[in-house]
């Protein structure tokens, strides 16, 4: 069987694509991988693609038909974004996608625009039941709506991959008039931990690993060791009963704060930085994503492996 998948906004996803070929070898899928970027050549990830696209900003008009003129011509099977921008254009497209014979991997519309919000994920998940940051627009903080006790988080609604965030510890800390939508949330303090999802296209939670985040560099794990938690399980069911149309791979942050124990503060309906180990540690999202689109028997399963430990470093691709 051959398969071609083409990975979004690839960046420095080089372990991602690994993961892909790696499953793809073991289910005896003959995988062609192909890699777009805004800049194709600095990045690594389209360096060891078998072949590599430039394509616009995906918030540009003319990303979402780049990518199925791509998705067209190359007879793409599977396309897997990695950054959340790209996420809500893709998803309004999925139908357009499928109708050229690929699947995208993203959830519907309506769970992009809740994860993508800060504040409505918030909302949403407290009304699911899951423990959230207390969380206001920064509006309201503005209008002294709320009692406020500070510090507190301040960072975009909408951002991602840490950008925007500070500490603010009086009123005098925030901004009078943001470029952006911000959000003040709840300071917590306490270990970090990913937990990472696999829901299957029936919308059954089939996967949950967590790992702690041991070191965090530019927002993303830099070393992290896998934990089982029952704790932690509960909050993926909790997540996915508040989202029972997410799909696939998803994966979202929890700070087990000393006063207020484990809250979830951030959502992302894609592969996360740290996926690599949670590969490792059994669970083979990559491989069972595959399955699906392929039409094959799905091998998920929980079993993965506790006290699995990955430790970045940088390595480099060569050209010329």
């Amino acid at each position: 069987m051959r398969m071609t998948l083409l990975v979004s906004s690839a960046g420095r996803r080089v372990g991602l694509v690994e993961c892909f070929r790696s499953s793809a070898a073991a289910i005896g899928i003959e995988l062609k991988v192909l890699a777009c970027d805004r800049d194709p050549q600095f990045s690594a990830a389209c360096q060891v693609a078998d072949r590599a696209f430039a394509v616009p900003r995906c918030d540009d008009p003319e990303f979402v038909e780049t990518m199925l003129e791509i998705v067209r011509e190359n007879g793409v099977n599977l396309v897997v974004p990695t950054i959340d921008p790209e996420l809500a254009p893709l998803a309004a497209a999925a139908h357009r996608f499928r109708a050229s014979g690929a699947h995208v991997h993203v959830s519907p519309p309506g769970v992009i625009e809740v994860v993508r919000d800060k504040l409505r994920t918030a909302q949403v998940m407290e009304a699911a039941g899951v423990p959230v940051p207390w969380t206001v627009p920064l509006e309201a903080a503005h209008a002294s709506a709320y009692p406020i006790v500070w510090p507190m988080f301040l960072k975009p609604s909408g951002g991602s991959a840490s950008r925007n965030i500070k500490v603010a510890t009086s009123s005098a800390d925030l901004p009078e008039a943001p470029e952006e939508p911000m959000v003040l949330q709840q300071l917590l303090i306490g270990p970090e931990y990913t937990v990472n999802m696999y829901i299957d296209r029936e919308g059954d939670l089939r996967n949950a690993v967590a790992h702690r985040r041991l070191r965090v560099r530019a927002g993303e794990v830099e070393k992290g060791r896998t934990e089982r938690d029952p704790v932690l399980r509960r909050l993926a069911e909790g997540v996915a009963r508040a989202l029972p149309l997410a799909r696939g791979v998803l994966c979202f942050q929890v700070i087990a704060d000393e006063r207020t124990g484990p809250c979830v503060f951030d959502i992302n309906a894609r592969f996360g930085g740290g996926y690599p180990l949670v590969h490792y540690a059994g669970g083979e999202y990559t491989r069972w994503l595959l399955e699906e689109v392929a039409g094959l028997p799905s091998t998920a399963h929980d079993n993965w492996r506790a006290g699995a430990l990955m430790l970045r470093y940088d390595a480099a691709v060569f050209q010329g």
